[in-house]
């Protein structure tokens, strides 16, 4: 490998490297604005100027520059300290003194960088230049007159998220940053372009004027709106949560997030469920705890076990699914967490997960997609595939929708069809797929959820055992792997919520399941006054995932922590005390009386779970095991997610969410209904 020199210490470093790089590995701190490690180098802001030998006697962008053998590079001498002051009293020229009343403040690089290598007086006296403000949807806020144009946001949405609504206009001291036909950014990743601006030009609107960051209690977390479990930090004040940020977790999310995981946030202080409630004359009434857990109780010990039915809806933690599951399975209760009618269920652990790993996926040459959106499913799982084409090593190929997906790729067919028949197609993909290296098959709920989902299972599980694939499945529920692995899977959601189906049905958290032919007596046990709610007899308020410790499973199978940030609201508790209380009321108390002794007895049970953070490493499923044998149907596979803003009762209750759902649909659509 490479040596250089960095203010006189040798330096190891790996080829390809640009100076600034090799600067930081040095321990040097060298500004920038422009400069990202995951976007196209632009060398436009000029902050990061250091001295280099050999070359000429004058300042060179660290950042454009490309580190060489026996280089010399000086971060702090004379040269580089005027220059850095210099290039930092341009910067602020036009730049306006607003900064008590600039949502970045105290997160600002502009201000730290300022302090650290301005000038602590300007030579310029010139009226500064004013810009108009800039549409770019409901999620961010612009103030462009504070913009340095760092490009940054430009080469995000371009790079990253594939869809090039933000560019540079005009020249000189004209230039601004501006969406082009002033129309909302049509990206589910929008919202990172936030992150990613150093100075207060592009903000958040729906946070805007609520704090500052030194104000806000900030608790690590994991995301639940899908099943990826990206890394989140989750910002509060009191008993009010603020904010939703992304952390770096190169494993699975990189520094994204969706804009759903990051302005949900506000669904959860809006239509809550914070108090008991009995039905009573076709009304509900509100109840104590005492009273509403009595009568459950009563109910569920007049009724037949094998008459009771659980569903776990798509947010829930493991430990209320594993309380369930001892309480109402021990006794003989159906039990199921696949809401949806998920297909998948019986056999290995392989055969539901995204055996490649999300970061495996990078690895693949060529990708099948089947019944799956990942834009809209997945969007950072997207971004990353995208990444991978933009390598120039991926093709990828789409049974299913003809959705824009950012990225080109071969569209074989629209449903089952497609797959008993690649074997004979000509198409350039399957061509390719005879000698692809990594070749992999990703199978979505939109081909898991059908009528003839056994057959469609055992299709695809033929064609990636014909050529050799790696098998992955893309959940779009965060519980629904962690349901999976603890055997959340006795019966069948829709069969329970059938007529007939069950005599009592106990939704835990489920809100997304047919109830209108049922005429059981229905429990709900969640956090909003969503469809399950709106159907129960009596509602047990439960706590959101920002209100308790639980443990979650992602689609890859990594076992995660999510803590609490606030407390449950109004008379909530958690879910898997609710159900601690009430098995007590049963005469069949659980043996646990805490949230430790109930994970240990979740680890003793299922090993799994005590391997937090792990993934294990990639492996097939028996193929011959997968799905059934049956008459596969005509119809087009059909991703589940129809309203990418709106798919569970958190996002369902966010003003912010349904204003987003509103633009997404479009004006013709919003007339039609």
């Amino acid at each position: 490998m490479p040596i250089a020199r960095v203010d006189g210490v040798e330096v190891e470093f790996e080829a390809g490297m640009n100076v600034l790089q090799v600067a930081e590995l040095a321990g040097k701190e060298i500004p920038r604005f422009c400069y990202h490690e995951r976007l196209s180098i632009a060398g436009n802001c000029r902050m990061c100027l250091v001295e280099v030998k050999p070359g000429p006697p004058k300042p060179q962008a660290s950042c454009a520059l490309p580190a060489g053998e026996g280089m010399e590079i000086f971060t702090d001498t004379p040269m580089v300290r005027k220059a850095r002051h210099g290039v930092m009293e341009f910067l602020l020229i036009n730049h306006p003194l607003d900064c008590p009343i600039c949502d970045q403040g105290g997160e600002c690089d502009l201000q730290d960088q300022a302090m650290g290598y301005g000038r602590d007086d300007s030579r310029y006296a010139e009226n500064k230049r004013a810009v108009e403000e800039k549409y770019m949807g409901p999620l961010i806020k612009t103030v462009m007159t504070r913009c340095i144009q760092c490009t940054r946001c430009v080469r995000f949405i371009t790079e990253v998220a594939g869809v090039p609504d933000i560019g540079l206009i005009s020249r000189g001291e004209d230039v601004e940053i501006t969406t082009y036909l002033d129309k909302a950014v049509a990206s589910e990743l929008s919202a990172n372009v936030i992150d990613l601006c150093p100075v207060g030009a592009l903000t958040s609107k729906p946070y805007a004027f609520n704090a500052r960051p030194w104000e806000l209690k900030k608790t690590e977390s994991v995301d639940v709106m899908d099943a990826l479990g990206s890394a989140i930090r989750v910002d509060a004040r009191g008993p009010a949560l603020l904010r939703v940020l992304p952390r770096t977790n190169e494993a699975i999310n990189e520094e994204w997030i969706s804009d759903k995981t990051r302005y949900a946030v506000d669904g959860l202080s809006r239509q809550r469920l914070d108090r008991p409630f009995i039905r009573e004359g076709g009304r509900l009434r509100a109840a104590s705890w005492d009273e509403a857990l009595g009568a459950v109780a009563a109910k569920l010990n007049a009724t037949s076990p094998d008459r009771v039915g659980v569903i776990a809806g798509d947010l829930q933690d493991a430990e209320s699914m594993k309380a369930a599951l001892d309480l109402f399975g021990a006794r003989g209760g159906k039990l199921d967490c696949r809401q949806d009618g998920m297909v998948l269920g019986e056999g290995g652990r392989e055969s539901w997960l995204l055996n490649s790993s999300i970061q495996g996926l990078e690895d693949a040459d060529y990708i099948l997609l089947v019944g799956t959106n990942p834009r809209v499913e997945a969007p950072v799982l997207n971004a990353r595939l995208r990444k991978r084409w933009l390598a120039g090593a991926l093709q990828v190929a789409v049974i299913g929708e003809a959705a824009d997906l950012t990225y080109p790729y071969e569209h074989l067919g629209a449903g089952a069809s497609a797959l008993t028949g690649l074997g004979k197609s000509k198409s350039e993909f399957v061509k390719g797929l005879k000698t692809a290296k990594a070749p992999a098959i990703v199978v979505g709920a939109g081909a898991l959820t059908r009528t003839d989902s056994a057959a469609v299972l055992q299709a695809a599980a033929g064609v990636a055992k014909a050529f050799g694939m790696a098998w992955n499945v893309l959940h779009t529920a965060a519980s629904r792997v962690g349901g999976l692995d603890m055997g959340f899977s006795t019966g069948r959601a829709a069969d329970l919520a059938a007529k007939g189906g069950a005599d009592v049905l106990f939704l835990l958290g489920a809100d997304e399941v047919d109830l209108s032919k049922t005429s059981a007596f229905v429990v709900y046990l969640g956090t909003h006054g969503d469809a399950g709610a709106h159907r129960a007899d009596v509602i047990l308020p439960g706590a959101a995932y920002t209100e308790k410790n639980g443990v979650y499973v992602n689609t890859e199978g990594r076992v995660q922590l999510g803590f609490r940030a606030v407390f449950p609201k109004g008379e909530a508790k958690e879910d898997w005390a609710i159900l601690r209380a009430l098995s007590e009321r049963m005469g069949a108390k659980l043996p646990y009386d805490s949230l430790d002794q109930l994970r240990a007895k979740l680890f003793a049970d299922h090993p799994t779970f005590g391997r937090v953070d792990y993934v294990a490493p990639a492996a097939q499923p028996d193929f011959a095991a997968l799905g059934a044998k049956g008459q596969l149907s005509e119809a087009p596979f059909a991703s589940p997610v129809t309203a990418f803003h709106l798919t569970n009762p958190i996002a369902r209750a966010s003003v912010t969410m349904a204003e987003c759902a509103s633009l997404a649909a479009g004006p013709s659509k919003i007339a039609a209904e």
